[in-house]
C-alpha cells in the first residue's frame, strides 16, 4: 500500500470541501424548501447521510422528511412527497437510478452527486453537483460530509464550527487504545444516529473490523453486553445520564468529544485508516467493494 492513500488525502480535505459546499448550501437552489414533505435516499454511506439529513431537517421544523434505502423506498401517491433527494457520489448506482426513473414525472427531484457526466442527471429534474468532493479511493469520505455540510448550510445552520473542529480533528491523536481494540460500537441520537452508522461502515470497510451502530438509548436494551475490556464504544452527540458509567463498569473504553459530531466522523475516517495500515490493509481498495454497485447497466441518457 502506498504511503499516502487516496483516502488519507482525501479525508484531510475535508475543512476545504465543506466551506465550498457551506457557500453552495447557503445560496438559493433546487433543495426543498420549508413545508415541503420530502423523502430522500441513498444507498450505504448516501443512506447514512439520508438519516442525519433527515432527522435535521424535521427537528428543525422544515417539513416531514423520511430517509430509505434507495432499494426500500416506499415512494407511492397515498405517501404525498412534494420531493424526492438522491445522494449518489457516482451517479451510477443502479437502485437509485430505478427509484429516479420510477418518480419521474410524478414526484420532482434532486440528486447531489459528485460526477455530473452520469445517468443520474438524465434522471433527475434537478442536480447539485459537488466535483470538487469527488474521489479516487472506494471508500468514501469526503463526498459524504461534504453533501452533509451543503444540506445542514441550506437548513440555515453555521456550519463554521464544524470545519474549525474537522481541522482540529485532523491534527488530535489516534490513539493506540482505539487502533488496537477489539471491538467498536457507535452510538449516537437523533441525527448524529446516522453518522454513528457511517462509522460503523468505514471502519468495516477500510479495516475489516468489527463494528456495530444503534441509536444510543438502544445501547443498553442488549448491546452493552458485548462491552468488554480491549473494545471500544464511541458516542456521537450527547450522552443519555448514566450511560457512560454503565459503559464504564464492562471495562470497555467510552469516547465521547466535545467537537461538532460531523468532525468527530472525520476522526474515525483517521482511526479507520490508521487500524487498515497496521493490518497491512489497502483503505482504497477493500476486499468485495467496488466504487459503484451496478445491478445492470445504467439507462442511457
Amino acid at each position: 500500500m502506498n504511503e499516502t492513500s487516496y483516502m488519507e488525502q482525501e479525508l484531510h480535505s475535508q475543512p476545504e470541501t465543506w466551506r465550498q459546499a457551506a457557500r453552495i448550501g447557503a445560496a438559493a437552489g433546487p433543495l426543498p424548501k420549508a413545508g415541503q414533505r420530502v423523502a430522500v435516499i441513498g444507498c450505504g454511506t448516501s443512506w447514512f447521510m439520508a438519516q442525519s439529513y433527515a432527522a435535521l431537517r424535521e427537528s428543525a421544523g422544515l417539513g416531514v422528511t423520511d430517509p430509505f434505502a434507495a432499494s426500500e423506498a416506499f415512494l407511492g401517491g397515498d405517501r404525498g412527497y412534494d420531493a424526492v433527494v438522491a445522494i449518489t457520489r457516482s451517479g451510477t448506482t443502479t437502485e437509485v437510478l430505478r427509484v429516479l426513473d420510477a418518480v419521474k414525472g410524478r414526484i420532482p427531484t434532486v440528486t447531489i452527486l459528485a460526477d455530473p457526466e452520469t445517468p443520474a442527471v438524465a434522471l433527475s429534474d434537478e442536480t447539485v453537483e459537488l466535483p470538487f468532493a469527488d474521489e479516487k479511493s472506494v471508500v468514501q469520505t469526503r463526498f459524504a460530509t461534504t453533501a452533509l455540510t451543503l444540506l445542514r448550510a441550506h437548513l440555515g445552520e453555521d456550519v463554521s464550527r464544524a470545519v474549525t473542529d474537522a481541522e482540529e480533528a485532523l491534527a488530535a491523536t489516534a490513539e493506540r487504545e482505539w487502533v488496537d481494540a477489539e471491538q467498536f460500537s457507535f452510538l449516537g441520537t437523533g441525527w448524529t444516529f446516522g453518522l454513528a452508522n457511517e462509522a460503523a461502515l468505514k471502519m468495516r470497510e477500510a479495516s475489516q473490523s468489527w463494528t456495530e451502530s444503534y441509536p444510543a438509548m438502544e445501547y443498553r436494551h442488549g448491546p452493552i453486553s458485548i462491552a468488554a475490556p480491549g473494545r471500544v464504544t464511541w458516542l456521537f452527540g450527547e450522552a443519555p445520564e448514566g450511560l457512560e458509567a454503565d459503559v464504564v463498569r464492562t471495562g470497555a473504553h467510552f469516547v465521547r468529544h466535545a467537537r461538532d459530531p460531523l468532525a468527530e466522523l472525520v476522526l474515525v475516517q483517521r482511526v479507520a485508516l490508521e487500524r487498515a495500515r497496521a493490518r497491512g490493509l489497502d483503505p482504497d481498495n477493500p476486499r468485495s467493494l467496488t466504487r459503484s454497485v451496478l445491478l445492470e447497466a445504467p439507462a442511457a441518457s
